[in-house]
């Protein structure tokens, strides 16, 4: 079973680098503190179910070069 702390921090760094963003600009931009970015990135907690909304909006956003993480961490 995967370790899904883990593939949800892969998710946030992901998305953090192909928006060219520091984790405390991505930290701004969700409304959460660094720390909690850091966390998330480093595997030691999963964003909260609003956070998780907010990413999969950032990914959608992406269009064609957020597909691949949309289909990975979303897709029923």
């Amino acid at each position: 079973m995967a370790d899904t702390t883990k593939d949800l921090g892969r998710l946030v760094k992901s998305l953090r680098e192909q928006l060219g963003l520091s984790q405390e600009k991505f930290a701004a931009k969700l409304g959460v503190t660094f720390s909690s970015v850091n966390r998330w990135e480093n595997g030691h907690r999963k964003p909260s179910p609003l956070a998780m909304k907010q990413i999969e909006i950032l990914v959608i956003e992406l269009g064609a070069k957020g597909k691949a993480l949309h289909e990975e961490y979303f897709a029923d």
